[in-house]
């Protein structure tokens, strides 16, 4: 794995001078091609051994190229923000934005390698964290970023001796921390670790490049060089509509008319005293829930999907009338902005998680990708297909980090909807709710109840699983959902 980088690559001074000018215009002119482009990102992770350079080559970087459109993050401690929500949730922040690279120094690797080499995590542990990375660095290939990883490498004498040297320099001095010398002490341990990260996570796709750390000439125009031949790559082949593989097996086909959804009874017998009693009752029982101190070790995140006016703004209102209005933030989802458009597609839901003890309602969620961006054609059928397993691994990620996932379909039927969208445009308070589109979305209901009985099998888990509300009747609804909130919260709770 790391003999080549052992060897003491060397790279003399008029060598250097001689090829630096051209790099430098070569990097800058694809810099600004990416810029111009705007069809992809760029994210440079950059580890490795202490003393083999990552810093300095972070600062050339931004030297060689125009800094304003690089945007580096150096990951140390977690933040107290970034302490209360899932693992991942400050690297999705850190990502760049369509035509622009972005550079994360100490990233997503260093804490699960750091954490096995002082063997605070299990082997079993340690490689499932390994393969949550490589999923989630096959999602970003996928999504069209150009990933360029690279481990700066030196052998243990190496190390050492780059340690003294930078102890010797008063001017360097600081940079040498006791932590270093902890993990030289560690060296051949950090080497094994590091190595088996590497293999597990080296893919034709998103590969490793080792960095000779020894030289630094040598160092800087390796890494400017495989900086270069990447962009060069991805910009060629970017005029030629670069496509993200299909990743998901085909979906089975419809063989009858049964599904999920039509095998529902969606008129559900509920009086409006018994409504008013249930409520009561338990808004009461979620209100003591959301102010017990075990809450506090929680996030919860409630997702609404289902058919236009199926209710899904009524009952989100019964549930916040029993919360602190502190606690929560209700998310609605419309189509994506340029800003969000630029990134993934899960950056915007990323970046809206609640903290332990808070709670976020998506009114419409991340499941667009595979009901309207599938069935209006927004994306490739490659995209929607592979989305079901991504989405599977946020969610994994959001319940790992103690966060409560709870998901609604409210289903409605042909009729009932018709009725709601006439009484919509018939009441001068609610013609704002009834848009063309919502006529539209209703030529293709079929359409859409297939795309609705897919999600839910190849995304309804044991850890997230879907509620399927029968909303015909709003105040059957309405204590369905309240009810089962308070189950979830209470089941989590317990544990």
């Amino acid at each position: 794995m790391f003999e080549s980088a052992e060897l003491g690559h060397s790279t003399d001074k008029a060598t250097y001078d001689e090829a630096v000018p051209d790099l430098r215009a070569a990097l800058l002119d694809a810099q600004f091609e990416l810029l111009d482009l705007k069809q992809f990102a760029v994210v440079v992770l950059i580890n490795g051994i202490d003393g083999a350079g990552k810093g300095e080559t972070v600062n050339l970087l931004n030297e060689w190229m125009d800094p304003r459109h690089i945007e580096a993050f150096a990951f140390d401690a977690p933040t107290e923000e970034a302490s209360v929500r899932p693992f991942m949730w400050q690297f999705w922040r850190a990502l760049p934005p369509k035509g622009k690279i972005g550079v994360l120094f100490n990233n997503w690797y260093t804490d699960p390698i750091r954490e096995r080499v002082e063997r605070s995590s299990k082997k079993a542990d340690f490689d499932k964290q390994i393969d949550e990375i490589r999923r989630f660095e096959e999602m970003l290939d996928h999504e069209g970023v150009l990933l360029i990883k690279l481990w700066f490498h030196l052998s243990k004498d190496g190390q050492k001796k780059r340690l003294k040297e930078l102890e010797k320099d008063p001017k360097t001095r600081w940079r040498v921390t006791d932590r270093d010398w902890h993990y030289f002490e560690r060296y051949d341990r950090y080497r094994d670790v590091a190595g088996r990260a590497i293999r597990l996570t080296s893919t034709g796709d998103c590969p490793w490049t080792i960095v000779d750390g020894s030289d630094s000439r040598f160092r800087a125009l390796f890494v400017g060089r495989v900086l270069l031949d990447g962009l060069r790559k991805r910009l060629d082949t970017a005029q030629r509509h670069w496509m993200p593989r299909k990743t998901a097996a085909p979906l089975p086909p419809a063989i009858d008319s049964l599904n999920l959804l039509n095998s529902l009874e969606l008129k559900q017998d509920m009086g409006k005293k018994e409504y008013e009693d249930l409520l009561e009752r338990y808004q009461g029982r979620l209100a003591l829930l959301t102010r017990d101190p075990a809450f506090r070790k929680h996030g919860l995140v409630l997702v609404f999907e289902g058919g236009d006016a199926a209710g899904k703004g009524g009952a989100i209102r019964r549930i916040t009338a029993a919360l602190d209005v502190r606690q929560y933030r209700i998310i609605p989802i419309a189509a994506p902005t340029e800003e969000e458009r630029a990134q993934p597609y899960l950056w915007r839901f990323w970046r809206q998680l609640p903290g332990r003890g808070k709670i976020v309602f998506f009114d419409r969620s991340w499941y667009g990708r595979v009901l309207v961006e599938r069935v209006e054609g927004l994306c490739s059928e490659a995209d929607w297909m592979r989305a079901y397993g991504e989405i599977n691994d946020f969610e994994d990620q959001l319940v790992q980090a103690g966060t409560v996932v709870v998901k609604f379909w409210l289903a409605i039927s042909k009729d009932e909807q018709l009725v709601r969208f006439k009484a919509r445009e018939s009441e001068p308070h609610k013609r704002f709710k009834i848009t063309d589109e919502d006529w539209r979305n209703r030529e293709r209901w079929d359409d859409y109840a297939r795309a609705v009985c897919d999600m839910a099998d190849r995304t309804s888990t044991e850890i997230a699983p879907w509620t399927m509300v029968e909303a015909d009747n709003k105040l059957f609804a309405r204590i369905k959902i309240l009810r089962t909130v308070c189950e979830a919260l209470e089941h989590a709770m317990a544990k």
